[in-house]
């Protein structure tokens, strides 16, 4: 017997990640709709209170220009495109912090393409970006960056962006509001045999047959790429939950545990899948080795590796490699991301971080490798 409904997952999670779509932010194409968007920014408000982290991805920019621009349907050039996001993003921001506003939370916008996260420098810093703006309650609002991507480095579709983003900041749960009440063994508006789909494994290939294609002229996704997201998102071991976005404060009841649309469980625990990528390495860049000192509060106390331990490095790596971290003898007993490139690690070896921005000219991380980016070998 299946657990009950998220009660190990949205229950519990701490860092959710919300991506609403283009057909409900903006009312199906017709404006943003500001009583919705004031919802959803009302219930988060309330999930900051519970101490929880959350980020919304929200789709709309497009949708909003074409309507300021008078188009009714959605054009197929990718400048036209953009011409539409560039005008849409001003309304789209200006509403999300509004409404945020209203309800005692500071926001941030935060545009991302593709090329963000396949660098892997640029990958890093916008997750210390996002971070940082959660450590100091900030809510980060998160689109696509339309009025500059092309084919090539487009997301394609904001669930996708959902996804990446929470394996971006490890989050707990990813929750998709959507136009249906959830996922279905078929699509519910040509088959009246469909069966609603309470819960599921994320990844599952089953799921993908059932997906239907693009469902609406406004936005560029479908439940297709609802099921790919979750899929992806579990990699990092976030659950994802497909709701209706006008359920009546879906958000709150879902982390109450109710149960709400379709839940995908990840079958892989966060810390699990993100430190068995980093231990599942089998060539690095390099290494540093590290005095018995810091050996000793890596191993015993779980600290963080901070440079003024470090006392030599080896390799050519940059910032976001996984490097092996050794002991005097070395032997390798940990591996971890370095936050900083090798050249830059020679000259930090033995100073403390009031030293980095002297040294770099800037501090991108007062520690050399987080305890979040670390995993023991021996």
């Amino acid at each position: 017997m299946q657990k009950p409904f998220t009660s190990t997952v949205l229950r519990d999670a701490r860092r959710i990640v919300v991506k609403v779509g283009s057909s409900l932010v903006t009312n199906e194409g017709r404006g943003l709709d500001e009583q919705a968007i004031g919802e959803w920014c009302r219930q988060m408000a309330i999930l900051t209170q519970d101490k929880r982290e959350v980020i919304m991805v929200s789709s709309g920019a497009i949708a909003e220009g074409m309507k300021r621009l008078g188009w009714t349907t959605r054009p197929h050039q990718i400048h036209e495109l953009q011409a539409a996001a560039a005008v849409g993003q001003m309304g789209l921001a200006q509403m999300y912090e509004t409404k945020l506003r209203e309800n005692g939370l500071r926001s941030a916008q935060v545009l991302l393409t593709h090329a963000d996260l396949a660098d892997r420098e640029r990958y890093l810093n916008a997750r210390s970006t996002l971070l940082t703006l959660l450590t100091h309650h900030v809510l980060p609002v998160i689109n696509e960056n339309d009025t500059v991507v092309n084919d090539e480095i487009k997301f394609g579709d904001n669930d996708t962006l959902g996804a990446l983003v929470a394996n971006l900041v490890e989050a707990d749960a990813l929750v998709i509001l959507t136009d249906q009440k959830g996922l279905f063994t078929a699509d519910p508006r040509k088959d009246p045999n469909a069966q609603f789909v309470q819960e599921a494994r994320a990844g599952d290939p089953a799921l993908e047959a059932m997906a239907g294609g693009v469902g609406s002229g406004i936005g560029s996704g479908g439940m297709i790429t609802k099921i790919l997201a979750a899929k992806r998102a579990a990699g990092s071991g976030a659950s994802t939950v497909i709701a209706w976005g006008r359920e009546p404060d879906a958000l709150l009841r879902l982390c109450r545990g109710q149960a709400i649309g379709s839940l995908l469980v990840a079958q892989t625990q966060k810390q699990q899948a993100r430190k068995q990528w980093m231990a599942d390495h089998l060539q690095l860049r390099g290494a540093v080795t590290v005095d018995p000192g810091a050996a000793d509060k890596l191993r015993s106390q779980g600290k963080s590796l901070l440079a003024i331990g470090m006392t030599a490095v080896e390799g050519d790596f940059s910032r976001g490699d996984v490097i092996a971290i050794r002991d005097t003898a070395g032997q390798e007993f940990a591996r971890g991301l370095a936050n900083y490139a090798s050249a830059e690690a020679r000259l930090l070896c033995r100073k403390s971080s009031q030293e980095f921005e002297a040294l770099l000219g800037y501090m991108a991380e007062p520690e050399f490798v987080h305890r979040d980016n670390m995993i023991l070998t021996r």
